[in-house]
């Protein structure tokens, strides 16, 4: 399957206009700090564009971030602006088309964002052995990922290279196509079902349990869409199997509880992430209005502290005893399609289907 994907993203796409569903295109309309950037970047990178959600986390000045799956780097472009002169952006990608666009461009981006040299290099490699890649351990605050590891065969080790390469408080922040049920292995062998990011998609559960095995105990859904196929032939191979694609942040913080627990403690989010200064949307259950204390269960307390975050709060750990589970939402992601019809990249999409329905898997996160 590695040489199918090979194909159908170096030589198949020739733009997103090629897509065949709407699984790998972003249908989130970018805020509009996100849309300056935008406007900047290469025609030819954003032609090439094959996201399914937007892998942009706050507070990035002066990170070190890593992109699995970069492909012609618009996301990498985007993050080199963000992260600013002083931070670095790393892009891995086993497609040697999409790298060249990539490359040819460095000096552009540097040019435009007034950098006196590129903040960004490309790497050929495969994100399922990033240890050949020369990638050393903890050297990145942030890793992101946009509608890649469901084309890959081994997500675990995906997800324990991620581990691996954060920092201690690092986070893994990704979109990703999942499914409501297993998929039957014959579809996993149909390469445009796998080029279309939709037949190596993970159950949702399988996804959950797989990220606990590398270390991530404790996953937040930031926000998720349902995807619908209107290509018959697709449609009819898909069969019942229902899409999603969510995003997903994962932070590599050890002693995390399996549940998410109440110990009476609050966080006040400060105002001070640029960008985001009446609130900070941590994920679709955690909205920080500035300056307002807001309980939290234990994991997220854990997190905010653990992480860059960490200086746009004020902590308050009172040292109460435990006071049982933490009243929070279920990580939940939406399966049901509804009247959303789709036919590729560029169609307008209906912002109600993406309410969860029938269907809706759920796990514990948080």
């Amino acid at each position: 399957m590695r040489a199918d994907v090979q194909h159908y993203y170096g030589e198949v796409l020739q733009s997103s206009g090629d897509l065949k569903t709407s699984a790998c295109c972003t249908d989130a309309a970018a805020p509009g700090y996100l849309t300056a950037v935008l406007k900047q970047l290469h025609d030819e990178v954003l032609s090439k564009y094959y996201g399914c959600g937007l892998v942009l986390p706050e507070a990035l000045e002066g990170m070190r971030v890593l992109d699995l799956g970069c492909g012609a780097g618009r996301d990498c472009y985007v993050l080199s602006c963000l992260v600013g002169e002083s931070g670095h952006v790393t892009g891995v990608d086993m497609t040697p088309e999409q790298l060249a666009v990539a490359r040819k461009h460095q000096d552009f981006h540097a040019e435009r964002f007034g950098y006196a040299r590129s903040n960004v290099e490309f790497i050929e490699g495969d994100i399922e052995r990033l240890e050949a890649s020369g990638l050393e351990s903890g050297s990145f605050d942030i890793i992101v990922s946009n509608c890649v590891i469901n084309l890959v065969d081994d997500k675990q080790a995906v997800l324990d290279q991620a581990w691996r390469l954060l920092k201690p408080g690092g986070e893994f922040y990704f979109a990703d196509v999942y499914v409501d049920r297993r998929v039957p292995e014959p579809l996993k062998q149909d390469p445009v079902l796998r080029g279309e990011c939709l037949s190596g998609a993970l159950y949702w559960n399988d996804f959950l349990y797989l990220a606990r095995n590398s270390g991530f105990v404790a996953p937040h859904l930031v926000i998720d869409r349902p995807l619908s196929v209107d290509d018959p032939g697709i449609a009819e191979r898909l069969g019942a199997i229902r899409s999603c694609s969510a995003t997903v942040r994962l932070f590599k913080v050890d002693d995390l509880e399996p549940g998410h627990e109440d110990y009476g403690q609050t966080v006040k989010y400060l105002g001070t992430v640029p960008h985001h200064g009446e609130q900070l949307v941590f994920d679709k259950y955690h909205a920080f209005a500035t300056g307002v204390p807001v309980a939290v269960s234990s994991n997220t307390f854990s997190i905010l502290g653990a992480s860059r975050l960490r200086r746009h709060f004020e902590f308050c750990d009172p040292g109460d005893s435990h006071r049982g589970q933490f009243a929070s939402q279920p990580c939940a992601v939406a399966f049901d399609a509804g009247p959303k019809v789709s036919a590729g990249c560029g169609t307008a999409q209906d912002p109600d289907a993406a309410a969860s329905g029938p269907g809706t898997m759920t796990g514990a996160c948080c």
